[in-house]
């Protein structure tokens, strides 16, 4: 029968899509990257999503983000994305959870099939690293994607592996501290842009980093990908 699936059936299988209908996976941060991720992942054919994140739309989101839009500034971020979920997929069990996620924050990462770090703070996706590996849950994790030009500079690799992004070298410092050896992420091989502030964003505030609507949506796109091939097995 003809349905939502069938195209990507033609590729992974019936076995492949059986074993996505019976997978959870939870995305930490459903902003720029992790909003994507989420997108892709229910379009694939999850069967079950967890979505964390406490922030609400703002107007300077929507350049970016594909919750947001005029209609939803103002609205709870997962509240939007059940909808924009369940209208893709009556089916999929959405949770969501308007939390910051911090090391304190109480959280069972055991349910997962795999975990989606795509949070900002160094201390929250630490946590979110060293709970899903105690669990035993493969995780993927998103590193810098701001002040970012060139999508097509990004890369999977161990964060051992990887250079030039500034995120990823606290990373790397920060594991190799708490003896962790490996982890997946996606980051990008292109030198962050130094933004010309606006003075209506940075009055009184922290440094905003600059952001488009193409390099944060690959980040994304290429971390669902990895999150698929990973839970059917797929390899070239």
């Amino acid at each position: 029968m003809v349905n939502q699936f069938s195209r990507t059936e033609l590729l992974i299988g019936k076995e492949g899509l059986e074993k996505l209908a019976l997978s959870r996976v939870a995305v930490f941060g459903i902003g720029g990257v992790g909003g994507y991720t989420a997108e892709a992942l229910v379009r694939s054919g999850i069967g079950e999503i967890d979505l964390i994140d406490n922030d609400k739309i703002s107007i300077t989101n929507i350049n970016r983000q594909i919750y947001a839009l005029t209609s939803t500034i103002g609205r709870d971020k997962v509240d939007v994305a059940r909808e924009r979920i369940l209208d893709i997929n009556s089916n999929v069990k959405v949770n969501t959870y308007k939390l910051f996620f911090t090391p304190e924050t109480e959280f069972d990462f055991s349910p997962y099939d795999y975990v989606v770090d795509a949070i900002d703070t160094v201390s929250g996706k630490i946590a979110i690293i060293e709970r899903s590996n105690a669990a035993g849950v493969p995780v993927i994790s998103s590193m810098g994607a701001g002040n970012k030009m060139n999508p097509q500079m990004f890369e999977v690799a161990d964060i051992y592996k990887t250079s030039v992004c500034p995120l990823a070298k606290v990373m790397r410092q920060e594991l190799k501290k708490r003896g962790i050896k490996s982890l997946k992420v996606v980051y990008s091989k292109e030198n962050p842009i130094k933004p010309a502030q606006s003075t209506e964003i940075a009055a009184g505030k922290k440094r905003i980093p600059g952001s488009n609507a193409f390099t944060p949506s690959v980040a994304g796109l290429i971390i669902a990908a990895e999150v698929i091939k990973d839970l059917i097995g797929y390899h070239l």
